[in-house]
């Protein structure tokens, strides 16, 4: 059975993609490696609508969280953590682990951050050396206003972190309009490459900082990336395999172009919210608004386990995920980003009729939400 990835990540990779890993491989300490590398810094700069160096490290976004916590900041320095979900409590707990004076602002899980909130926070907190953000929090599928927390900080010297691991390419992110310091993403999302490599672009406010950390590094060392990148090398061996299906990868999305990756996402994200509206399910998100076009949440019906849902699913051949933490077993998400197009959300939501109907969930005309799909799409030809 051919399985169909619907999930926030990992995503479905391209065929040219696939067939560029299978090449063999080469020696990283060569001149065609070289070549290789510097195309992908450009490319990246491109995808992060960035003129500041974006270095690439072998390792999960987490990695890169991580090192951003290391590079960046001082023990004992005061610093501001925006937590709606999941990974903005992950940054809560890496801050923390370094020993970062960590003041939150969290919010209930399906609410988006506010603004207003870190205005407040600020004006009754002195010497805040750090805000850090999750751009789309993929536990939740909440979109956070980046652009609008850029214009809290315009003025401070406050660095401006920004998790958008799942947020990037499927929405719209600009690093240096919106005032963002280190921005991260990973290669297992937008970018349609498996897991490995992690991206994460730095302004000159941040590499001034870099310089002030007491923090010790060595493999996560950005100095280390930035000291090789106009070489196009990296301090260590890095996932040579995984940074060529990359460099394929935003060739890919270059030719497409950009703003068309996002129109792209955005009308899977439509689709979506119509086939959940058609079966009569109820959205985590509460506000349209505040839902991202990466992965739409839902919240299973009564007496249904979400994660019986996310099981049998996959037996029909169609990967989704469950929910986290707290939320395990009470939500579902249905990832659309990276390489996934209009008919996947057919495939989609056949199966999940098939599932709902399944578990005894008779709250719709069959084929309703195909119907509303396939109306969509044939009245915006």
């Amino acid at each position: 059975m051919q399985k169909l990835l619907m999930t926030p990540g990992p995503t479905t990779i391209p065929e040219l993609v696939k067939l560029e890993m299978a090449k063999d491989i080469i020696h990283h300490r060569t001149e065609e490696y070289s070549e290789i590398f510097k195309e992908l810094s450009q490319n990246l700069k491109y995808v992060f609508k960035t003129k500041n160096p974006v270095i690439t490290l072998t390792s999960s976004g987490t990695g890169a969280m991580e090192a951003s916590v290391t590079n960046l900041f001082s023990k004992g320095e005061k610093v501001i953590v925006i937590s709606s979900g999941n990974f903005g409590n992950r940054y809560i707990q890496l801050a923390k682990l370094y020993g970062l004076d960590v003041k939150e602002i969290s919010y209930k899980w399906g609410e988006s951050a506010k603004p207003e909130d870190l205005k407040k926070v600020l004006s009754e907190e002195t010497d805040v050396k750090g805000v850090f953000l999750t751009h789309h929090e993929t536990s939740t599928g909440v979109l956070n206003n980046v652009s609008a927390f850029g214009k809290v900080l315009e003025g401070t010297d406050i660095l401006f972190v920004v998790d958008s691991i799942s947020g990037i390419l499927s929405n719209e992110f600009k690093t240096d309009e919106w005032r963002v310091d280190c921005a991260i993403s990973g290669s297992q999302k937008g970018f349609m490459s498996p897991p490995g490599l992690a991206f994460v672009s730095l302004s000159e406010r941040a590499q001034i900082a870099m310089k002030k950390s007491d923090m010790p590094n060595f493999y996560f060392s950005f100095a280390k990336h930035l000291g090789r990148l106009s070489e196009g090398q990296n301090p260590t061996t890095p996932a040579i395999t995984l940074i060529c299906a990359v460099n394929v990868a935003c060739q890919l999305i270059q030719k497409e172009g950009i703003d068309k990756v996002l129109d792209r996402h955005k009308k899977l994200q439509t689709l979506t919210a119509l086939g959940i509206e058609a079966l009569g399910l109820e959205f985590f998100v509460k506000n349209s608004e505040d839902r991202g076009s990466t992965l739409t949440s839902v919240i299973s019906p009564k007496g249904i386990d979400g994660q019986e849902i996310h099981k049998l699913m996959q037996e029909e051949g169609v990967t989704i995920a469950g929910g986290q933490a707290d939320y395990k077993g009470k939500i579902f998400r249905i990832g659309h980003l990276g390489d996934v197009n209009e008919f996947d959300v057919i495939v989609t939501f056949a199966a999940l009729e098939k599932v709902l109907y399944k578990l005894n969930y008779k709250e719709f005309e069959i084929g309703s939400s195909l119907k509303a799909i396939q109306e969509y799409l044939i009245k915006n030809i």
